[in-house]
């Protein structure tokens, strides 16, 4: 263990919880490595809105850090492998390490997926020591399969986070633990950016305090006097009174089943049956815990060794009936019959992956029928011919009236605020006022000219030529009754495939209402509005 020098004379204060801190560093590298089956010395990176979040050791190696753009970091490492970070895969993939734990140490406390805290007064009675228990704690994790984690025990979580980076830094041992009563002189050298608290930091320095430990010698009631509540809990922090107590986890019900076939089934009709009972416990249990679910994982194992895992989404809520459907249907969508299987299956598992309140599923006035029979029926296209044979359409954002109709599979949530054509930000040069109601599949050619019958362009500054007079799709020529515009969108201006477009709305003297574009001197009718 690392060991920790004598407190200074004068150092006192009053110990906070005895905590003891897990950390797995690059937890959302580690996750996706799992998750893709990747060799632990790939260059990896996570990335979120076009910027490295995550890396892996190896990609580190090759220059790529937390903040770069993607292209750049592409650039530094020519074999690096880019993924985009899913915070719901870190959870998932974290569950079995905090189920781990909660078997030797009960009281898990999940700060984030890849740390979590404990109390550390059980845990060191029971093995005779903190440095005892910390290391029973490593030799679990390192029977899952993570050798790289670090633990730290001190005052507070603070500090016990702090003590378990400082694992490993300066040596090869993974556990620092802080005596009682010493967090304070363990965080008098840390800078204060470690607090988190930008402006307060900004401020600080200001008034020539640099460290934790000048931060922690100032009185407590001038802080709090000059810096407020925020400003007094950070100097509790600094001073290893962390106001934080642990509080663990309720763990989860059990609420995913499992049946296992010894011999395997080789027929979907009797595996259906088979699976019936679990299916009707599966819903029961549910119910018993006032939830109902809508997006379930169905993990189907053969005995060659090989796995069929798909999410199914449900309108309302799964039956059993419902269940043993999709059973049936993943089996028929992997098969070449309704019969005969490649191999036998030996193991069924359905995991709920979206739970909802039971109440809010209640049935309505005149029922669900219908819309439940629609949903079968379209589900069961969709396990005959693939997830993606039955679509839906829906409103994305988009400047352009087509780029804003996007089709994704039935059932499938609508991209969500994260996604790259979310709706509701700005798109700058969309259509502005109500939009129209008929948009064509692709733009029809027109003629705009202006009063002496020449066609009317616009220049590089956005001016027109001349007023549009004239407005015809086909042959007929039409009188200009008004008009508006231009609207210039200048799309992915630093790529040489980007588009460079005018809009205009016009109406015609029978009343009718266009939007038109023009790109390069050519004019083209977008939409109609009714």
């Amino acid at each position: 263990m690392t060991a920790v020098p004598p407190v200074p004379r004068g150092a006192s204060g009053v110990p906070a919880t005895r905590t003891m801190l897990l950390w797995c560093p690059d937890w959302p590298v580690t996750a996706a490595l799992r998750e893709h089956a990747l060799p632990a010395d790939t260059p990896l990176a996570l990335t979120e809105r076009g910027e490295v979040l995550a890396c892996s050791p190896a990609a580190r190696q090759d220059g790529v850090k937390r903040g770069l753009r993607t292209r750049e970091a592409q650039a530094r490492s020519t074999g690096l492998v880019c993924l985009l970070h899913d915070p719901a895969l870190d959870a998932r993939t974290f569950e079995p390490v905090v189920t781990a734990v909660e078997a030797i140490m009960p009281g898990v406390q999940v700060i984030r997926p890849g740390m979590g805290v404990i109390r550390a007064k059980g845990p060191a009675r029971y093995y005779g020591g903190e440095d005892e228990a910390a290391d029973v704690l490593l030799r679990t994790l390192a029977a899952i399969g993570l050798t790289d984690a670090r633990v730290g025990v001190a005052d507070g979580p603070f500090a016990a986070e702090q003590a378990a980076r400082a694992a490993g830094e300066t040596g090869t041992e993974q556990v620092v633990v802080i005596p009682p009563g010493r967090s304070a002189w363990f965080l008098s050298a840390y800078p204060l950016e470690i607090l988190e608290h930008p402006a307060l930091t900004v401020l600080l320095k200001r008034l020539g305090i640099r460290s934790l430990g000048d931060f922690a010698a100032l009185p407590a009631s001038d802080v709090r006097n000059r810096f407020g509540l925020e400003g007094a809990l950070a100097h509790r922090k600094a001073s290893g009174l962390d106001h934080r107590d642990v509080r663990a986890r309720t763990p989860p019900p059990r609420l995913d089943t499992a049946s296992e076939f010894e011999p395997p089934l080789t027929r979907i009709d009797q595996l259906a049956f088979a699976f019936r009972v679990r299916a009707e416990e599966f819903v029961e249990a549910l119910r018993g815990a006032g939830l109902v679910c809508t997006v379930l994982r169905m993990l189907l194992s053969t005995e060659s060794g090989e796995t069929s895992e798909r999410s199914w989404r449900h309108p309302r809520w799964f039956d059993a009936d419902d269940v043993v459907d999709r059973v049936r249907w993943q089996l028929q969508g992997t098969s070449t019959s309704d019969s005969a299987l490649t191999s036998g299956i030996t193991r069924v598992q359905v995991v709920p992956d979206v739970t909802e309140d039971l109440a809010d599923h209640a049935d309505g006035l005149w029922g669900t029928g219908t819309d439940e029979e629609v949903h079968h029926g379209l589900a069961r296209v969709q396990g005959m011919l693939g997830h993606g044979a039955v679509l839906t359409a829906i409103i994305a954002g988009g400047r352009l009236l087509a780029d804003r109709r996007v089709l994704i599979p039935w059932g499938d949530p609508p991209p969500g605020p994260a996604g790259a054509r979310n709706r509701d930000r700005p798109w700058p040069g969309r259509v502005p006022g109500p939009a129209p109601a008929t948009v064509f599949a692709a733009p029809v050619a027109a003629v705009v000219l202006d009063a002496r019958g020449n066609p009317v362009d616009v220049d590089l500054r956005g001016l027109l030529s001349a007023d549009p007079a004239f407005f015809g799709i086909d042959a007929e020529r039409r009188a200009v009754h008004s008009w508006a515009g231009p609207w210039p969108i200048d799309e992915r201006w630093w790529d040489p495939g980007g588009r460079v477009l005018n809009r205009f709305q016009l109406v015609d003297r029978d009343g009718s209402a266009w939007l038109l574009l023009l790109e390069d001197h050519a004019w083209w009718v977008e939409a109609g509005y009714d």
